[in-house]
């Protein structure tokens, strides 16, 4: 086996030092090495070169390559199980306290699955596009070119996408230890270190094998949409006992500042976040034309659902004063309703953020590989697996800072700095899709939404960036903007003149041997 990698290893460096030879089909898409078909994930069939989202599959010489195993089911899944953590289980008050009132509270949660929806849609229309794995990364590259691409993935891959990792396993770490703990406080350090553990194993998961995370995934998420489903018939069977009490007057108290239904929706959008996460891995999904918007138009509204719906359940047993001062809203709903079956709350946090991380970090790995795969970042975590197809290098990566977070402390204050940062490069997407309609008018869209839906969206993200600035300037807002500019720093010697160590060489032939990974040679053009 050594020896059959130090030849990949070897066969690898050689064509990567050669320039593509690619031409141009009738339909104006290049393909590698001028093939006419390439190979479908399943190996019973070709795609013809004509179809420009299937072609971008591996050709059948091809040594390494991303193979496409997420279909529709696992879509759906990834988008549900990755949004649905533990926000919806421990905190949904949140909302409550922002906006003053039960009624706005409601309409904040509406508008921002309203809003995740069309910003998903719109995503739709550009990973149709593009099927290069990456997402914003890979849109940015389109639209605007190589500066705000790598802006990106440097900030997603040491800050956004790792703290998100470190914050859903610390949740799931917590409700872990609490089930052995009655009496007290867990300790953080034994809660730290089970975060550390579910974070190796959700890592393991994902190198191991795309089929098993895929499949960790799918029953993850049908298990806390069976802990949901208790808490809505939980929360109908008291409304049908007349508990209507605590929805009479829903919108007295309602807040009327700008910036408080900002930070609101800030709130809210937390508990959404993950609506793009399909968008990272569209070089493994089926049918990328059908099986993406697809996904999306079942995935968000479910999840919608299930979140409006329990928020009422939640007021069916207890009041919005409740809600607040509960530290698990979940935990005491169960206390209150189910009897001796309530042991079944703290575990539908455990198992919600399980899920919730292990989709997380499956689409992380994909913006590190994609990017890397530019020369954006070191070209070790654009690597695959030789023989389980995996991003493991990328994986490791992400995993890696994840596990730094979660040692150095409380990382609270990350939250308000993730959501602000985020809907600044959300907005971008936003921006480069309305852009290429102009610089692209002829580009391929087998999947085309109005012009109005990212209009709205641009709008709705800028008012979501500048509206908190206003109303309550904070310093980590400050941060967020020179932490972004402070790539430039990197961009500039290590990408722009390609300014490359002596040792990274031999560094990284050592890791391909240790971590049997070699270059993909199917690239997007």
């Amino acid at each position: 086996m050594r020896g059959k990698l130090w030849e990949l290893i070897c066969s690898s460096q050689r064509d990567l030092q050669q320039e593509t030879c690619a031409k141009p089909s009738k339909d104006g898409v290049q393909w590698r090495n001028g093939l006419s078909a390439v190979q479908d994930d399943e190996g019973d069939g070709t795609v013809p070169a004509g179809d420009q989202l299937e072609g971008t599959d591996a050709a059948e010489d091809d040594t390494l390559h991303l193979k496409r195993r997420v279909g529709l089911f696992s879509g759906v899944a990834l988008i549900v199980g990755t949004m649905i953590g533990s926000g919806i289980f421990v905190s949904p008050s949140g909302l409550l306290v922002r906006t003053g009132s039960v009624g706005l509270s409601f309409v904040i949660w509406i508008a921002c699955g309203v809003l995740s929806l069309l910003g998903a849609l719109a995503y739709a229309e550009l990973g149709t596009m593009n099927t290069s794995s990456g997402a914003e990364y890979a849109y940015f590259m389109d639209a605007f070119g190589c500066v705000p691409a790598f802006l990106f993935s440097w900030v997603s891959t040491l800050v956004l996408k790792p703290s998100q990792m470190a914050i859903i396993c610390l949740s799931f770490a917590q409700y872990a230890v609490e089930a052995f703990v009655s009496e007290c406080e867990p300790p953080g350090t034994v809660v730290k270190m089970v975060a550390v553990l579910a974070i190796a194993l959700i890592l393991f998961i994902n190198c191991y094998s795309v089929n098993l995370a895929t499949g960790v995934q799918n029953v993850f998420t049908a298990a806390k949409l069976g802990a949901i489903l208790i808490v809505i018939c939980g929360g109908a069977y008291k409304l049908s006992e007349g508990n209507t009490q605590h929805l009479q007057e829903p919108f007295k108290g309602s807040t009327s500042s700008l910036g408080n239904i900002a930070t609101a929706f800030y709130t809210g959008l937390w508990a959404y976040d993950g609506w793009n996460n399909l968008n990272y891995v569209t070089e493994e999904i089926k049918n990328p034309s059908v099986n993406l918007p697809r996904s999306i138009i079942i995935g968000i509204p479910l999840v919608t659902l299930c979140y409006v719906l329990i928020n009422v359940s939640y007021l069916a047993v207890m009041s919005a004063a409740e809600m607040v001062e509960s530290e698990a809203v979940a935990v005491t709903f169960g206390n209150r309703i189910l009897g001796v079956m309530a042991w079944l709350m703290p575990l539908s946090v455990t198992v919600s953020t399980f899920g919730s991380a292990n989709g997380t970090l499956f689409a992380a790995g994909r913006l590190c590989f994609a990017a890397s795969r530019e020369g954006h970042l070191l070209d070790i975590l654009s690597y695959v697996h030789i023989r389980r197809f995996t991003p493991a290098p990328g994986l490791i990566f992400h995993s890696l800072i994840a596990v730094a977070m979660v040692l150095s402390g409380s990382i609270d204050s990350l939250i308000d700095f993730f959501s602000f940062t985020a809907w600044i490069f959300y907005g971008g997407s936003m921006l480069a899709l309305i852009v290429m309609r102009y610089t692209k008018p002829n580009a391929p869209r087998p999947y085309k939404v109005p012009i109005i839906i990212p209009v709205v969206v641009l709008v709705i993200s800028v008012y979501l960036i500048i509206a908190p600035i206003i109303d309550e300037p904070q310093i980590e807002y400050l941060y967020a903007c020179v932490f972004i500019v402070a790539g430039l720093i990197f961009y500039v010697p290590f990408v722009h003149y390609n300014i490359v160590p002596t040792a990274m060489d031999s560094i990284t032939v050592f890791l391909q041997l240790l971590l049997e990974v070699a270059p993909t040679n199917s690239m997007y053009d």
